[in-house]
């Protein structure tokens, strides 16, 4: 009998220092950025980058200067911290950095999602079809509905609703906007008290999934949370199978483009149910985040709140009073498009991520040139050197709802580093070929319900004193944050005028 026990422990040990001596080979080439390959073998610098990954960063540019190769459990990362170098890796017009590549990784590791050529185009193409323009006016009527639906029931106010309630502020803006949107793509059926238990049921699975999620990215997860994941994935599977989307109305023309172009390309339904799987977490993933950390700041900042009441009465008039306001308003909020700019740029701190495909030289603003090496990963962190630069936004850790408005109430789209306009000022939805291509609808729908929020609703923190939660370690880098606890709060429907 073999003893696979000592073979396979043998086995592990010759893997693992071969991958540890491939760390400890590499060695910084002439005009290739300063390496820092971290004090662990292969693992490098992970566990710091994990603990806080800002001030991990902000370490190391304070060591190496705006750009650098840091070794992150054996893939090597070259962070660029200067904005105003941001345009070449964007741009990429000789296509050697290559964004798609990781996507597609991604997405098959996290949803199961086996990409196919040109579904990356595809999105896009469906997104401006209908994601803009009337398409977008048509979803957002029906998100508009579909909020009234979550928030006041199928039978509209109940006799109490005009008596305070009192939430978690975090679990009442993602479980609203999570329902809200599941429905509005995925339709309904013919029972809508039903809908709404299955979307409550489907909320709380999501957060299960939700909660594992960064972990999960890296790798990080124990035994019994590998099985955890594996059941949320197929639950997601099943639950937004193409054959349960056959018993549904609704279903947005948006999903219904991309899952037609799946089916002419002879994609497998269930291919497509993960497909389904990948666009809910897309879609619903940060507008309820996001919309945490707009109200939580206008409840801070009692101005901010009062301006943006102002131009909601101004803007909406009368039409205010109804749920069922015309969503036309929204292109006429510049105050509320400086709240939701200025959340973003706090709240959003998305990862930038290009694989290097051939050696390839970066030249910086400064004139500096950098070799970069093929296999390596671009990265760039907008939230660290964008959004919290003092040069480009003056108090850059303070709320200020005015930020981006003119003194004649204009949107502010002209912002400076070292002299320079800079054309990033901000970056919540990414940038070139990976921006975010559903931007529209998830500000729409943000914005719809930040507005229906703060018309028909007094709100309060219960405690006013208690300081904004801090981030949540674990939610760097993956798109909006999350507070690291919970803020309660209380709401009463306002009695019409």
């Amino acid at each position: 009998m073999v003893p696979w026990g000592p073979v396979l422990g043998a086995l592990l040990v010759v893997i693992v220092g071969y991958l540890c001596l491939l760390g400890l080979l590499r060695q910084r080439r002439p005009q290739e950025p300063p390496l820092d390959k971290g004090p662990v073998p292969w693992l490098g610098h992970a566990m710091a980058f994990r603990k806080n990954m800002p001030e991990f960063l902000k370490q190391m540019r304070a060591k190496h200067g705006d750009v650098f190769t840091v070794q992150l459990g054996g893939q090597y990362f070259t962070f660029v911290m200067d904005p105003l170098s941001f345009g070449p890796i964007l741009k990429d017009v000789k296509r050697k950095l290559d964004f798609v590549e990781y996507a597609e990784k991604l997405v098959l590791k996290v949803f199961g999602y086996q990409s196919v050529p040109g579904d990356h185009r595809m999105i896009h193409s469906a997104s401006t079809k209908h994601l803009m323009g009337n398409g977008l006016e048509d979803l957002n009527k029906t998100m508009r509905d579909s909020l009234s639906l979550v928030i006041l029931g199928p039978a509209g106010p109940s006799p109490d609703a005009s008596s305070w309630h009192e939430d978690g502020l975090f679990h009442f803006c993602y479980n609203v906007l999570f329902k809200a949107g599941y429905l509005s793509l995925f339709g309904y059926t013919k029972d809508t008290e039903q809908d709404l238990l299955q979307a409550e049921e489907l909320f709380t699975q999501f957060r299960k999934f939700d909660r594992l999620f960064p972990r999960f990215v890296y790798s990080l997860l124990g035994p019994r949370e590998w099985l955890e994941v594996g059941r949320l994935q197929r639950l997601f599977h099943k639950t937004l199978s193409v054959k349960e989307n056959l018993e549904k109305d609704g279903v947005s023309n948006w999903i219904a483009y991309m899952l037609q172009f799946l089916r002419e390309q002879g994609v497998a339904p269930a291919m497509q149910d993960k497909f389904n799987f990948m666009m809910l977490w897309a879609s619903q993933g940060n507008t309820g985040p996001t919309s945490f950390w707009a109200l939580l700041f206008l409840l801070k900042h009692p101005e901010a709140m009062q301006a943006l009441r102002k131009e909601a009465a101004q803007v909406l008039g009368e039409a205010g009073q109804s749920f069922t306001f015309d969503v036309s308003a929204l292109q006429r909020t510049p105050v509320l498009d400086s709240v939701m700019e200025e959340t973003l740029r706090l709240g959003a701190a998305p990862t930038l991520l290009r694989v290097v495909h051939d050696d390839h030289v970066l030249k910086m603003a400064s004139g500096e040139e950098y070799r970069l090496r093929s296999g390596d990963i671009v990265a760039l962190f907008p939230y660290l050197s964008v959004h919290m630069d003092p040069d480009i936004h003056p108090e850059p850790a303070a709320f200020k709802y005015d930020r981006f408005l003119n003194p004649d109430g204009t949107r502010k789209v002209d912002f400076y580093k070292a002299g320079k306009k800079i054309h990033h000022y901000t970056m919540p939805w990414g940038s070139g070929v990976s921006m975010c291509p559903g931007r529209f609808l998830a500000l729409s729908e943000m914005k719809l319900f930040v507005l229906l929020m703060i018309t028909h609703f007094d709100l309060e923190l219960v405690d006013p004193d208690a300081p904004v939660p801090p981030v949540d370690p674990q939610r760097w880098g993956f798109g909006t944050t999350q507070p690291s606890h919970d803020v309660r709060f209380r709401y009463r429907l306002r009695s019409p005028e």
